[in-house]
Formats: structure tokens, C-alpha cells, sequence
């Protein structure tokens, strides 16, 4: 069964007002702008790009919903985030990072990325870690979200390596 893009907002408008941890926002050309309060980051998307919107339950009976959209793309919102599929990155097993991933996800690989750093942690460790920041990055900008900030924090990783300690 078919729905109108205006019907398929509807659901995902309703969802997220009943959430406790994302806002709505819709410009008059038909822009949607989710925020996540946990975070402030904003998932966008424009209406006529809505194709699907199902009802979900997970593994501990909470619903949530999934919202395909006319790019092949789907994402998940949750009472208080949005889920996307991380990207797939030349020399990542994607077996090893879960299926469903969101923003403060980067944060915790980040947050890895440092210590390992600070550390002495193998090389290849890190490399990793980098591969599954990537992953989750381009995931979440290929999904709707703006992670330029992001996008940063790696470049200023580098010196912190090569920082002389007294």
C-alpha cells in the first residue's frame, strides 16, 4: 500500500513528538530537521524523499520506526536518536561494528582513538579505530546528518602523537 509523502510525515511527525529526545522542526518547502537532545545533532531530510515509514519493536518490546526513503537509504528513530547504517571502509570487517549505529557513537570512537593514542597501543589498533570512525562518518552524512565538526576531530588527532613529552 502506497502512502502520500505528506501521510508518511505525518507518522514520523507524531513519532517524534510522543519521543522524549528528538524535535521537530519543517520549513515551508518541505525540509524536515530532527534534533537529538542528547547530542544537538540534527538529521534533515525533504518529504518528497519518503517512500516508508515502519512500525518496529526491538528485542526489549520498545517500539521505534523506520523510515526508508527514495535514495535506498534507511534510518531508525528511537525515542531519543537516529540510527543509520555505517558505511562500508576498505579494510573493515563490517562484521565487527554493529549493523546500527548513531552519532554519540563517533564520540565513543573518538574518545578510543585518544587513549590509544596516549597509549602504547599498536598501530594497527588504531588504524582500525580510524576505520570505524570513518564508517560511522560517512554513515551518518550519506544518512542526513551534517558531521562537518566531526569530520575535524581526526586532523587534530595527529599531533598529538608526535607531542614531545618532558
Amino acid at each position: 500500500m502506497s502512502h502520500k509523502p505528506s501521510q508518511l510525515l505525518e507518522e514520523v511527525l507524531s513519532y517524534v513528538d510522543h519521543s522524549g529526545g528528538l524535535s521537530s522542526n519543517v520549513t515551508e518547502d518541505g525540509m524536515i530537521f530532527i534534533q537529538q537532545n542528547v547530542d544537538g545533532k540534527t538529521f534533515r531530510f525533504h518529504m518528497q524523499d519518503l517512500t516508508e515509514v515502519l512500525q518496529r519493536t526491538d528485542a526489549d518490546g520498545k517500539g521505534f520506526i523506520q523510515i526508508n526513503f527514495t535514495s535506498g537509504h534507511k534510518v531508525l528513530f528511537t525515542d531519543t536518536l537516529v540510527g543509520f547504517k555505517p558505511r562500508e571502509v576498505t579494510g573493515l570487517d563490517m562484521s565487527k561494528i554493529p549493523k546500527v549505529v548513531t552519532t554519540p557513537d563517533l564520540i565513543s570512537v573518538f574518545e578510543a582513538i585518544e587513549e590509544s593514542l596516549s597509549s602504547d597501543q599498536q598501530d594497527h589498533e588504531i588504524e582500525i579505530l580510524k576505520k570505524v570512525f570513518q564508517a560511522i562518518l560517512t554513515g551518518g552524512e550519506q544518512a542526513g546528518f551534517d558531521l562537518s565538526f566531526e569530520r575535524r576531530w581526526l586532523g587534530r588527532l595527529l599531533p598529538t602523537k608526535y607531542r614531545a613529552t618532558a
